[in-house]
């Protein structure tokens, strides 16, 4: 899969390049982002700190939102390309716009993981779901996955993750992939955000990734929200041609356990020759499913969580207008799990909530 997302800047041009670049670089899928602002942040969210430096990121998503005839312009673009379409949507609005357009996979981004009224309409769509799974622990994983199970996914893939730009590859921890496929029983990928263009996707594949995602781009010099982060079209092809190579030899030694693990073998044995053992050994990890480090201190500001919309005084009802599942960040207050919307609507304040912050129990419970 490469990740394209907001990369073309909102310029059809540019898309058809990068989808171009996508198709011959040997990817299967160009996955794009369904942005709408007000899904994904509150204007007072402030600067993030991405790969391009700090960036009003709230602004930044106003100039890239386009209407839905852009996103048919990409699906034809794709489709005229021989290359899969896929979208990320960040909301409800989106999602339904998307489903309208007859897709019929969703890619749901790792911070949307804990979004389950979100989770709950596209699976109530009879779709196919990919779900990443950075910034989340195994609760926050199974709590989703029961969600859209029950909610009528058609299929459902996870991708491993790490929320980070970019991510160490020593936190990747990818003996996680067959431990969750095991425990989830899902078909387990990975969403790679390191830089090396090889050894995350490559030992993914030899812990039985069924997808690879990795961010796309023309140059890295270019100014999209990830650029600094992606691969360019030489190093996406590079991975491509190693990620099947061993895929190819463990397809080999399918049905044969012992030829299998003998392959296996062999194949880390050359990663190790060429990368090193002990830089190997710590890209594999432990296979324990956990918040890598560099996600930890953005856990619950990242993922999603209930905020005012509008500045609430005492006595006023919390509704969908102001109040909203959303990105704290670093510049605001999170508020209560998004499991708990249906909860709070209708509530009545009882303390002053800024617009931009959480909301949180001592809101909206006395004593």
């Amino acid at each position: 899969m490469a990740e394209i997302g907001t990369s073309h800047e909102g310029n059809i041009d540019h898309a058809r390049d990068l989808v171009h670049a996508a198709r011959d670089a040997g990817a299967d899928m160009a996955k794009f982002q369904f942005v709408l602002a007000d899904e994904i942040l509150h204007p007072r969210a402030g600067n993030v700190d991405i790969p391009l430096g700090a960036v009003p990121l709230y602004e930044r998503f106003q100039e890239l939102e386009r209407p839905a005839e852009f996103y048919v312009r990409l699906m034809d673009l794709c489709q005229e390309a021989g290359i899969q379409f896929l979208c990320t949507p960040f909301g409800l609005e989106s999602a339904r716009i998307l489903r309208r357009l007859g897709v019929q996979e969703f890619k749901i981004a790792s911070p949307e993981l804990n979004h389950l009224p979100l989770l709950r309409t596209v699976a109530s769509m009879g779709v196919a779901i990919i779900l990443s799974s950075g910034v989340s622990t195994v609760a926050d994983l199974a709590e989703s996955l029961d969600l859209v199970r029950l909610g009528g996914a058609r299929k459902i893939t996870i991708l491993h993750c790490i929320t980070a730009y970019p991510a160490p590859e020593e936190e990747y921890n990818l003996k996680a992939i067959p431990s969750m496929s095991n425990l989830f029983g899902v078909p387990v990928g990975v969403s790679d955000h390191s830089l090396d263009p090889v050894i995350v996707p490559a030992l993914a594949t030899l812990m039985g990734a069924t997808m690879i995602e990795k961010h796309i781009t023309l140059r890295k010099s270019d100014h999209g929200l990830d650029d600094a982060i992606a691969l360019e079209p030489g190093d996406f092809a590079r991975m491509v041609r190693e990620v099947r190579a061993i895929a190819g030899q463990l397809k080999q030694g399918e049905g044969d356990p012992v030829e299998l693990r003998r392959r296996q073998v062999v194949i880390r044995e050359e990663l190790s020759r060429r990368y090193g053992d002990e830089r190997v050994r710590r890209v594999l990890g432990t296979g324990v499913k956990h918040l890598a480090p560099s996600e930890q201190r953005n856990y619950g500001r990242t993922n999603r969580s209930i905020l005012a919309v509008t500045d609430l005084s005492p006595g006023d009802t919390i509704t969908g207008e102001n109040a909203a599942i959303l990105r704290s960040e670093k510049n605001l207050s999170p508020g209560l799990h998004p499991r708990y919307w249906e909860v709070i609507l209708g509530k009545r304040i009882l303390r002053p909530v800024r617009a931009g912050e959480g909301i949180s129990w001592p809101d909206i419970l006395s004593r």
